[in-house]
């Protein structure tokens, strides 16, 4: 059995400009993860063709040990909480695949996403079948909404009902800033529709772990989709050649950063 669910993020910008903005956010989000021996290490990102579909391919590692909550810490021996990423990015559609080398085939998580330019009312967007589509729940995503924020993650400066942005106009978001956009013809809106597929194989722990995943999946996709926003003026005039020069140092700065300094970035949230 797997445990899926459907994220939905609604952003007021378009399906074009989210392509450099994520990228853009990935890079700088890894560099607020990395040291003391923690963190994102890349070891490929490069163009890949495969049965007609085009894009970037990238395989990262994530070295995370302090970044687990203490149930999981219990039985993860020596080593083990290492996870293998691996994602292909044929934009519009992404489709990213963790794994872990120690749990086998007994652990897996899948994020197939789309970007599509609408407000998040399309209903099966990745096209499952009745009976898997039934079991989806799906799980709204408010970047504006301050109660999706844990306190310890809560940061002024990424705060989008703070922010206007200089050089777009958009922002601050208000409470009904999703159902403004709908009458806002001069302002961009899209949604990424990200299906999260979670499997824990282990007797006794499966449920509390899956379930604990689909809590930090949440978590993360609140944090990075705020941040983005918040940094529209740092990425909104990029190109896409500016953003490959980008990733190349940021994979230099990451071997650097992960070999020094200390443990940074988020924690694991425990029960």
């Amino acid at each position: 059995m797997v445990l899926i669910k459907e994220y939905r993020v609604v952003l007021p910008c378009s399906v074009e400009e989210y392509q450099v903005g994520q990228l853009f956010s990935v890079a700088e989000a890894s560099k607020n993860e990395t040291g003391g021996g923690e963190g994102i290490e890349v070891l490929k990102n490069e163009p890949y063709v495969e049965d007609g579909e085009k894009g970037q391919y990238t395989h990262k590692i994530y070295h995370l040990k302090s970044k687990v909550p203490g149930f999981v810490k219990l039985f993860a021996p020596e080593g083990s909480l290492v996870f293998h990423e691996k994602a292909w990015n044929a934009y519009p559609y992404c489709r990213t695949i963790v794994t872990n080398e120690y749990m086998k085939d007994n652990f897996f998580i899948k994020i197939e996403t789309w970007h599509k330019p609408d407000l998040g009312t399309q209903e099966n967007v990745h096209k499952l079948d009745s009976s898997t589509w039934q079991n989806v729940t799906v799980v709204p995503i408010d970047i504006a909404d301050r109660c999706q924020v844990s306190s310890a993650d809560f940061k002024p400066d990424e705060d989008p009902t703070m922010f206007k942005s200089v050089k777009t106009g958009r922002g601050p978001l208000g409470p009904a800033w999703k159902k403004e956009l709908v009458s806002k013809t001069d302002c961009p809106r899209m949604c990424a529709y990200k299906l999260v597929t979670v499997k824990f194989k282990w007797w006794g722990l499966q449920t509390k772990v899956e379930n604990f995943i689909h809590e930090q999946e949440k978590r993360i996709f609140t944090n990075f989709h705020r941040q983005l926003f918040c940094w529209i003026d740092k990425w909104v005039e990029l190109t896409m050649d500016d953003i490959r020069r980008m990733e190349a140092e940021t994979q230099r700065e990451l071997d650097e950063m992960r070999k020094n300094g200390s443990v940074r970035g988020t924690k694991a949230a425990e029960e």
